[in-house]
């Protein structure tokens, strides 16, 4: 679990500057966060991603989609004033180098003008250029390139302190699995697993009864496609033996594509 912004752990800042830079981050969203309703809402938290390159903002789609949230991708800022106003996100993520209004400043207007909190991804690393993007109303600062699952536990820790994010528990029939707080139940009993298991668990759970290659789980789990693909055979061995002490099969082997979690039926 996140809690802690990723500029703590940037090389060569000063304590001070450290200290004022996480500090109006977060007094940012104790602000937001104490003007809205205590209750959760009910829908998916809606997620305006903003990237330039065509196939990271697919894979981002993709990602984000796969962990339960509402997706609107765009690749640029242009109409930015009017397309944010219409889909109201609760967070949105910005490349900082785009086409015509940059990062910078898509990330001012929605400061002005909503509640949503703000993750910029950019290959621009240096100490200035992360100092400006929280001056700007970053929430959090994610430098390319990054693994996918690193990003969704960032977006889930910074709308997690808003309190925009509802819970996180998915259920597939009489298994629990809540990724955020690291809880796995099956029946009565919680069954201990890795920090890997519980996120390659936790994205079978977010798809049950669909179908997901080996190359989507080493995508969505790991970050990468290029991994050998008997790495992921090996975990799902695992979770089977881990999950079947208390129950029937809930991991289903496709033969010839990868693997679907949910009830049997003939072929899985």
């Amino acid at each position: 679990m996140i809690e802690v912004l990723a500029v703590s752990t940037l090389p060569g800042i000063s304590e001070e500057e450290l200290n004022s830079a996480q500090f109006r981050a977060n007094l940012q969203l104790s602000q937001r966060k104490g003007v809205q309703n205590a209750r959760m809402p009910a829908n998916p938290a809606r997620v305006l991603v903003i990237e330039d390159d065509a196939v990271l903002r697919a894979a981002i789609t993709d990602t984000l989609t796969s962990a339960g949230f509402t997706v609107q991708a765009l690749p640029d800022g242009l109409d930015f004033a009017d397309r944010s106003e219409a889909f109201r996100p609760d967070a949105a993520i910005i490349d900082v180098m785009l086409p015509g209004p940059s990062g910078l400043s898509l990330a001012r207007h929605l400061r002005a003008h909503s509640q949503a909190v703000v993750l910029f991804v950019t290959a621009r690393d240096g100490l200035a250029d992360r100092l400006a993007g929280f001056d700007a109303g970053a929430d959090d600062y994610i430098i390319k390139p990054f693994m996918q699952a690193e990003l969704v536990a960032r977006l889930r820790a910074v709308l997690r302190r808003a309190g925009r994010l509802v819970s996180s528990t998915v259920q597939v029939a009489d298994l629990l699995v809540d990724e955020d707080v690291g809880r796995v139940q099956r029946g009565e009993r919680e069954i201990a697993v890795t920090a890997t298991e519980l996120r390659l668990l936790a994205y079978l759970a977010r798809n049950r009864e669909r179908v997901v290659s080996k190359t989507q789980i080493l995508t969505q789990v790991w970050g990468y496609g290029d991994y050998d693909p008997n790495l992921v055979e090996t975990f799902v061995s695992t979770l089977r033996r881990k999950l079947e002490v208390d129950g029937d099969r809930l991991i289903h082997t496709v033969r010839g594509i990868g693997y679907r979690m949910g009830s049997a039926h003939a072929g899985g």
